[in-house]
């Protein structure tokens, strides 16, 4: 198992529709769609070895900050994202969030 000490720097790939960290060798990603003034957060993938370190929860916030600097509406169709904001008001509220079932 990977020890996970310090998760630092997520890495914002805006060309491929996604943010990555990357820890002990193993990649948590969260994939993302950007169009017509809206980022949909659509999936969250982290390895087992990373969960339950805040590694999800990083990708989330700097998705989040991302759709408030360019002043993005956040579609949190991901589960877990939607679930990462609801539990996070304090920050979710710096943003424009569509919390509709399907955006």
């Amino acid at each position: 198992m990977t020890e996970v000490t310090e998760v630092t720097g997520v890495n914002g790939r805006p060309g491929e529709g996604r943010f990555e960290v990357t820890v002990g060798g193993r990649t948590a990603e969260l994939i993302t769609v950007t169009e017509g003034g809206r980022m949909l957060l659509v999936h969250t993938e982290v390895p087992d070895e990373l969960a339950g370190h805040g590694v999800g929860g990083r990708l989330v916030r700097a998705a989040l900050d991302r759709a408030v600097a360019q002043g993005l509406t956040l579609v949190p169709l991901c589960p877990f994202a939607r679930h990462w904001l609801e539990e996070h008001p304090e920050l979710a509220g710096s943003a424009d969030i569509d919390w509709s079932p399907m955006g």
